[in-house]
């Protein structure tokens, strides 16, 4: 229930997304890109999921973790393109306060998750290119699964603090959120009070996250790198970079992306505010939207399955 005093809402018992500010009248039309993408990322990372699932010369690790890979960006997109398609459209901004929560959580977690693969994938390159006679006996199936297992609770152990830490306020300034979804900075800048530890302990879960992963998948290619140039033969060379390539591709791209959006929406202030928010907005979805794509095209195995069964579906 809302009551004001002195201006600030109580415990409000839901917000108002504005979708993207300045560019309300435009909202119609940047909806018709973000479906495509939904879309496309949806279809993708289904498709990537099922043919790994159903083809067994793909149940190695590398295709395993890029098929948790898939299936995370499918739950990642989920959690913000449905609630912005509806203010885009429909201009249904309002979220009930638990709702916004909830997926404060899911865009964290999920994000989180994402940075965990990535580096698990980046490990697999690392044994396969650095130490391939003990692949299968240290990647095994056991392993795979503590991996995914560790990245589910990393990503909750860290993430719900944010949640509980935001409930134990009970003043808002508005209870207007200038975001297309519930974003744990966008909230705390509600807040009618001392958010110090808030902001403090959000980038204590960025940077031991992603700036963790970012530093140890970095060092990880640093050695795949110096053992790939110590092969004897060209040959050698480009077959083992070409294992690699496509991970680097979508490393490149989901980390530059979120360190760009994570930089400008807390430092640049001379950036305008819808910037900031389509940064945000791509940054979610950009990455699911063309991981499958990027995985289709330059992975062998998953590109020969595809073209494969196009051509017994044409039969």
């Amino acid at each position: 229930m809302m009551s004001s005093l002195n201006s600030t809402i109580m415990f409000p018992s839901s917000f108002i997304l504005i979708g993207i500010p300045g560019l309300e009248d435009l909202h119609f039309w940047i909806a018709a890109p973000f479906c495509v993408f939904y879309i496309t990322a949806l279809l993708g990372n289904v498709a990537i999921v099922a043919i790994i699932t159903s083809t067994s010369s793909l149940h190695e690790p590398m295709f395993i973790f890029l098929s948790i890979l898939a299936f995370n960006d499918v739950f990642l997109c989920t959690s913000i393109v449905p609630k912005m398609l509806g203010i885009f459209w429909f201009n249904f901004r309002e979220i009930s306060f638990d709702a916004c929560l909830a997926q404060m959580f899911f865009i964290h977690a999920f994000t989180t998750i994402e940075s965990g693969i990535l580096l698990a994938m980046a490990f697999d390159r690392y044994v396969a290119i650095c130490n391939p006679l003990r692949y299968t006996s240290i990647l095994t199936t056991n392993l795979i699964a503590k991996v995914g297992m560790m990245l589910l609770v990393r990503a909750t152990v860290l993430v719900a603090p944010l949640l509980f830490l935001i409930k134990q306020f009970s003043l808002y300034k508005t209870s207007v959120i200038s975001h297309s979804y519930c974003e744990h900075m966008a909230v705390v800048k509600l807040l009618e009070a001392d958010t110090r530890i808030n902001s403090a302990y959000g980038l204590f879960v960025a940077f031991s996250t992603l700036g963790l992963d970012v530093i140890v998948i970095s060092l990880s290619y640093v050695m795949i790198f110096r053992a790939i140039f110590r092969l004897s033969s060209k040959a050698a060379h480009l077959k083992a970079f070409n294992t690699c390539t496509t991970h680097i591709c979508v490393f490149l791209m989901f980390y530059s992306l979120a360190f760009f959006s994570f930089l400008s929406h807390r430092y640049g202030k001379n950036i305008p505010s819808y910037i900031h928010m389509i940064l945000s907005d791509l940054y979610l979805l950009i990455p699911p939207t063309l991981n499958p794509v990027v995985y289709g095209v330059k992975t062998k195995q998953i590109r020969d399955r595809v073209l494969m069964l196009i051509s017994s579906y044409e039969t």
